[in-house]
């Protein structure tokens, strides 16, 4: 469904250098100026210097006033403007800028889930005793298309006490948005951003799609996931029936900020990073704990300091704020992942243990299971697509106009390559009473249709096909309504549609970090708003299915506002390795986790290091942690990164390196709770440093491994001693090559237990070495 900083600089500017600006190029695109770090200092001086640079490329100040989108100037330093290439160019040869880039245009990427991950519901009606007792007055921000406030999910909770006293946000008034009746003790905040948007596309559209200039939410998907990672308890949510039950947030305790980047465009969501910029600066300077942003942009991916998702969240790690991402919906093709910066959450998505199971009777002797969210029973003839679709394509561009009411009509993804999409559109326009729709077993799901339909697999349609060419006439086919399966499916599985690893642009890097629920997905969402974006689709629901890592995203940020809430020093990647080191790689039936998209055992380029555990992740035993200036260390591996632009962005503190990059040290050694090796010719080692959080301060913890096919691995030491005058301990790891083999990763762990914890990392390493063979030989035979 559905992607990211301030210094303060010396004004003086040359007139020379400004005249250069204004010839050449004449187009002129929205573009996002970066400065660091933003030292104490009062916004609207800041503002001013910004002013005052932006004048340095224009004729005069009034022009720079014109041209300026956004200045941001609370939790970073920089701004965006409309400026043609030879501006841009100008503004990014000057010392202070630190980078400049064009605005990209981003894209959006559950009664049961909560209950599959362990957080039950007590009583039958009452939160877990883990959700009851934490979330409580930790802030949670919604990076979406605004928010439903008069949903269940947003309503005051009794045990809500006062808004805390460090938020310093606002519900700001817009259309059909009065802060006094939308915002409470619940949805303490709401900002909306429109000018990256709309210098983008034009003035918003508030008639053809009924979008609304405020808060408010038109698409649906962002009451959504902030009904998923923080809503309150409400009773008797459902889908006309399905999977009905009470739905609420991962930490039905925290308070919402909804931060409305992403709007309408052709009935999909469409986010200007210029835009999401200025949520960032906002958020951070309002006080939130979590940010859930369910966006990104497929690869290529920009240099991390060119994305400005990653600008804002690196200085969101910086406030010790957890910023979670989805992983993209790109799967199951590798090196497709998405939101990639090492200093955030990446999240994959995979299945829970519930279906959708509609039964499909021919002729009354003749019977398959689908998998669909149909209501209501239906009896209709059934064909075959080639009856009213050329060479039985079922697309609209196929249709050979014949009306076929009354008719199911079955079609094959395979002929044709036709999208689930495509073949509803295509049986819509065609009058057809539903769809029977055969596709790959590993891309069934179970979604909300604009035309009654099922789908089975491929084997299930050829079955149904040869049934149906042994009758002259045509059989009557019987489609009973949808029955919810609960705990019958092993889950989770991966999502064949989950953007998979590795990193296209830092593969050190270990991503996606986790997997968590994303397919089918029921939460709030607006009445106004059809549960699909057709605009034939005149249904209204409180409560909609979504699939994606747009749904798996919020399900994370509501776990970390849980462990931030229990464990308020921690620090994001403290969280984040809570998170990984406690999941697991198993599913319901205690065997591994199946990657769907393939029939395969899935790898961490598919799980991360597995799915969330929130449970276990409130006690992991042992956590990696990294400190904000520990990320110099990876900053001084990225190309163009020199001290001095580093010294801006790190926001200064005791302790700070302020040796830049006076070493090259390499960048496995950051200390993540996985170890990925993408280039093993020989040995090498690894450094980590684990610190002991448990609650006996007094522990032992021994190691074990699984080692990587052709990979000899070492720990040392093999025993890990923590008391309370030695809470945190090092170890390394020695990997050595017994192989030949190049572009080929393989998979292992490493585990320190206690006896009660277990704290798994992941362990990815490429081999590659064949090429050396040729270099010897060269070298001898000269």
């Amino acid at each position: 469904m559905l992607p990211y900083l301030h210094c303060f600089w010396g004004l003086f500017l040359s007139l020379s250098l400004s005249f250069v600006h204004y010839s050449t190029s004449t187009t002129s695109h929205v573009y996002i100026v970066y400065l660091g770090s933003s030292q104490p200092s009062d916004p609207k001086l800041t503002s001013k210097s910004h002013l005052q640079l932006l004048s340095s490329v224009f004729p005069s100040e009034e022009d720079a006033k014109k041209s300026m989108i956004y200045s941001y100037k609370h939790s970073f330093s920089g701004f965006s403007a409309k400026l043609n290439s030879s501006q841009a160019a100008s503004l990014a040869k000057m010392e202070e800028v630190i980078s400049v880039s064009e605005s990209r245009i981003l894209k959006l990427h559950t009664t049961r889930s909560w209950d599959f991950m362990g957080l039950t519901l007590d009583n039958g009606d009452e939160v877990s005793p883990l959700q009851l007792a934490y979330g409580h007055d930790i802030v949670v921000g919604i990076f979406d298309t605004g928010v439903w406030p008069e949903s269940e999910s947003f309503q005051d909770d009794s045990c809500l006490g006062p808004i805390p006293s460090s938020w310093k946000g606002t519900c700001v008034e817009g259309e059909k948005f009065d802060p006094q009746k939308a915002c409470n003790r619940k949805l303490i905040g709401a900002r909306y951003y429109l000018k990256g948007f709309e210098e983008a596309y034009g003035p918003l559209n508030t008639t053809d799609n009924q979008e609304y200039r405020s808060a408010r939410d038109f698409l649906g998907h962002g009451t959504h996931t902030a009904s998923t990672a923080a809503g309150s308890v409400a009773t008797n949510a459902s889908f006309y029936n399905l999977g009905q039950g009470i739905a609420r947030g991962g930490a039905p305790r925290a308070r919402l900020a909804v931060y409305k980047i992403c709007w309408a465009k052709d009935f999909d969501g469409k986010c200007t990073e210029a835009d999401i910029l200025a949520a960032f600066d906002d958020a951070l300077h309002d006080g939130v704990d979590v940010i859930s942003a369910s966006f990104g942009e497929s690869p290529p991916l920009p240099p991390l300091f060119a994305s400005n998702a990653d600008i804002g969240s690196f200085h969101a790690m910086q406030k010790g704020v957890t910023v979670v991402f989805s992983a993209g919906n790109d799967g199951p093709e590798p090196s497709l992942v998405q939101n990639v910066a090492p200093w955030s959450i990446c999240v994959a998505a995979s299945s829970i243990d519930r279906r959708f199971l509609a039964e499909i009777v021919v002729n009354g002797d003749f019977f398959i299971m689908g998998e669909s969210l149909i209501t209501t029973e239906i009896k209709a003839k059934l064909v075959e697509a080639s009856t009213y679709f050329v060479n039985g394509i079922c697309k609209v561009e196929n249709w050979m106009g014949r009306k076929a009411t009354g008719r199911v009509v079955l079609c094959f993804s395979t002929m044709g390559s036709v999208k689930i999409e495509e073949a509803e559109g295509a049986a819509k326009i065609a009058n057809a009473s539903g769809l029977i729709f055969a596709e790959p077993m590993t891309e069934l799901i179970a979604e909300v249709d604009i035309i009654p339909t099922v789908r089975i697999d491929i084997a299930q349609g050829t079955e149904l096909r040869d049934y149906l060419v042994q009758f002259p006439k045509l059989p009557i086919v019987q489609i009973k309504p949808s029955k919810t399966s609960i705990g019958k499916t092993p889950a989770p599985t991966v999502a064949y549609f989950s953007s998979r690893g590795p990193s296209s642009i830092s593969p050190d890097i270990l991503k996606p970090d986790v997997t968590a629920p994303g397919i089918g997905i029921l939460a709030a969402w607006p009445p106004n708003t059809p549960p699909t974006p057709l605009p034939s689709d005149r249904r209204s629901v409180n409560w909609n299915f979504q699939s994606g890592t747009s749904m798996s995203c919020p399900h994370v940020s509501g776990v970390v506002a849980l462990i931030k809430s229990a464990h308020r020093d921690w620090s994001p990647a403290a969280i984040r390795s809570a998170l990984m080191t406690t999941a697991f790689i198993k599913d319901t039936t205690h065997d591994n986790i199946l990657a769907g998209g393939s029939m395969k055992v899935s790898d961490p380029f598919d799980i991360g290091a597995g799915h969330i555990n929130p449970l276990r992740a409130m006690d992991p035993g042992l956590i990696y942690d990294i400190k904000p200036n520990d990320y110099i260390l990876f900053l001084c591996n990225i190309n163009g990164y020199t001290p001095e632009k580093i010294s801006k962005i790190i926001l200064p503190s005791p302790g700070t390196n302020t040796g830049y990059c006076t070493q090259q040290p390499h960048k496995t050694n950051i200390n993540y709770p996985s170890i990925t090796v993408t280039n093993l010719q020989s040995t090498i080692t690894v450094k980590r440093t684990v610190k002991n959080v448990g609650q006996k301060k007094n522990a032992i913890y021994f190691a074990s491994i699984v080692e990587p096919d052709g990979v000899e691995v070492v720990v040392w030491p093999r025993v890990l001693v923590f008391s309370w005058f030695r809470e945190e301990n090092c170890y390394y790891v020695s990997l050595k090559p017994s192989k030949k083999s190049e572009g080929r990763y393989d998979f292992g762990e490493i585990v320190w237990s206690d006896g009660f914890h277990n704290v798994r990392s992941p362990l990815v390493v490429l081999v590659n070495n064949t090429h050396l063979d040729y270099v010897t030989d060269h070298y001898s035979s000269v």
